[in-house]
């Protein structure tokens, strides 16, 4: 199954998340199928592509809880 969540990256303690949509089996910082956006809650800065969003839903892939709180779906 395939699902948008959120990869880390940054430093220790500044943390920036990059939006992927990845499969489910995969680690948290391994492959991706294609990234989306990004999340910085050190700014509270978040930048997502839409209609990608509403695409990788269209054709079954999964909201990571966490994005769903950020992106308010």
């Amino acid at each position: 199954m395939t699902v948008i969540r959120l990869t880390r990256m940054g430093r220790k303690k500044q943390p920036f998340y990059r939006i992927a949509v990845t499969d489910s089996r995969k680690r948290r910082d391994g492959g991706w199928i294609e990234l989306i956006g990004h999340y910085n809650p050190m700014t509270k800065e978040l930048k997502v592509d839409n209609e990608r969003i509403d695409y990788w839903v269209s054709v079954g892939a999964q909201l990571s809880d966490r994005v769903k709180k950020i992106t308010n779906r």
